[in-house]
């Protein structure tokens, strides 16, 4: 019994293995005989690129308004709370709180300063209250100095003129001193006015600045300026605000609160495709979170200054577009999908990008269905298909890919059409060249490095978009080089 059990099980073993194998050669076989068929239609040239999406208007949550107040040190404040991302509020609702203690010390000191000013006005005051005092009893004895010297010189009008003269000496010396008194009294009064005012507008910064201080302490405590969705600011290194993070004098912004009615996507275009997109192109947005739905969009803006992607060599060019449908579901931070329709092209011949071949003489072909090689002239290309614009008809059939045994296509078939693709060629470089000789605007400003911020998050689908436009990369490269082990279309004597 047990020996029958394992001659079962070897068996079962041995006929799933055969078929595996007939799996798998079937399935080589069909894809090395997959055809397509040459199609006539509308043919559209896009770039693809990857975005985020953003709200197109948002109100700023900000933090301390220093610049009202030129009294305050300006410096970086930590945010110690934060309501979590994503939060409905509305206006009023708590949304942060800062680290005040920096500022909660220099209260304290600012208002012992304060204290320190008022009692320096009041022992001024007093001083002078004394001062002045003394001064008018002064005067006011001078005075009777000068009544008695002119009595005195009255009486001695009988005199002999020597008396008399003593008398007159010491009347004038009485009221020397007199107008002496009257006049440093008066100096001495707008000198304690000077100093008073000189303390009293000290006091008063000094109110100010306590003042000053009070206000922009209960501006730590952050609400919502309206309702609305928090979304976290980003700072200029594109990283989100969060506990611990700290904002400054100059960019006091903790969150938004973005308008979902209209919404943009933020992306960024390579140097090779950004000389295609244009304001007001339409596009074609997907986005990841919910890839059943589609959305319409149009260009908004394209930069014109290039920035430089870290650890890697290519240019970017941010690109605004803007979602034409609102739609409740959309987020802020969603990654998009976006294909920019830069050219349509009406009523072409086209065929996959795969399908074309080339040679050592770089002159494309193709394998057709009935067994030869047709040489074709191609037009512009898109990220899948490529238009032919002489050598096939529609609804001719096709390989997709090499097929199985390449060297019994021997028949080729189009031979006058190479001339024609290397005019078509020869051109191009003349072109190249002319435009090689004039100054490039886009060249120069691509030298500049880009005012735009990208987020880490960005960066990293930027990166990985690159891919997104291989299949044109392989078609450039196969005009120039066959691929390995592909044999050179061959010509009929």
């Amino acid at each position: 019994m047990k020996k029958a059990t394992i001659i079962t099980l070897v068996v079962a073993a041995l006929a799933i293995l055969v078929l595996v194998v007939i799996n798998r050669a079937g399935a080589k076989k069909d894809l090395e005989n997959l055809f397509v068929e040459a199609r006539r239609g509308q043919f559209d040239i896009v770039v693809t690129t990857t975005g985020e999406l953003q709200a197109e208007n948002s109100t700023d949550i900000r933090g301390p308004e220093f610049t009202q107040s030129r009294n305050i040190r300006a410096m970086e404040i930590k945010i110690t709370d934060l309501v979590p991302e994503g939060t409905e509020v509305r206006e009023g609702d708590y949304i942060a709180e800062l680290d005040r203690t920096s500022f909660d010390n220099s209260l304290k000191d600012e208002l012992e300063n304060l204290i320190t000013y008022e009692t320096n006005l009041e022992v001024k005051m007093l001083d002078t209250a004394v001062t002045l005092s003394n001064l008018r009893d002064q005067i006011k004895n001078l005075r009777f100095s000068v009544e008695e010297a002119e009595i005195t010189l009255q009486e001695s009008r009988y005199e002999p003129p020597t008396t008399i003269r003593q008398a007159e000496i010491a009347l004038d010396k009485a009221q020397r001193s007199l107008e002496q008194s009257i006049r440093g009294y008066q100096l001495k009064v707008e000198q304690a006015r000077s100093d008073m005012r000189t303390i009293k507008n000290r006091l008063a910064e000094q109110n100010q600045r306590v003042r000053d201080l009070q206000i922009l302490l209960q501006q730590f405590v952050i609400y919502a300026p309206s309702e609305g969705m928090v979304i976290y600011k980003r700072d200029r290194m594109g990283a989100k605000r969060k506990v611990g993070s700290s904002i400054s004098p100059w960019d006091n912004v903790v969150a938004t609160l973005p308008d979902m009615s209209t919404m943009i996507s933020k992306t960024y275009v390579n140097e090779i495709d950004v000389s295609k997109v244009k304001t007001n192109q339409e596009v074609e947005i997907l986005v990841d979170a919910f890839p059943e739905k589609k959305y319409s969009g149009v260009v908004l803006s394209v930069a014109n200054i290039g920035e430089q992607l870290p650890n890697a060599d290519a240019k970017v060019f941010e690109v605004i577009i803007k979602v034409n449908e609102s739609d409740p579901i959309l987020r802020p931070s969603m990654t998009t999908g976006n294909k920019i329709v830069t050219k349509t092209i009406e009523d072409v011949i086209y065929i996959p990008l795969e399908s074309v071949q080339t040679g050592t003489d770089s002159i494309p072909f193709v394998y057709l269905k009935n067994g030869s090689k047709q040489i074709v002239v191609l037009g512009e290309s898109n990220e899948n298909n490529v238009v032919v614009e002489q050598g096939i008809q529609p609804g001719v059939q096709l390989y997709l890919n090499t097929p199985k045994k390449p060297e019994d296509f021997t028949r080729l078939l189009g031979e006058n059409l190479v001339s024609v693709i290397k005019e078509k060629e020869r051109i191009r470089k003349e072109e190249e060249r002319q435009a090689g000789e004039q100054p490039q605007g886009r060249d120069m400003m691509e030298g500049r490095g880009g005012g735009m911020n990208m987020t880490p998050e960005m960066r990293q689908q930027f990166q990985n978009m690159q891919g997104d436009t291989a299949a044109m990369r392989r078609f450039r490269e196969m005009r120039g080089n066959p691929p390995q082990g592909q044999p050179a279309p061959q010509r009929n004597q």
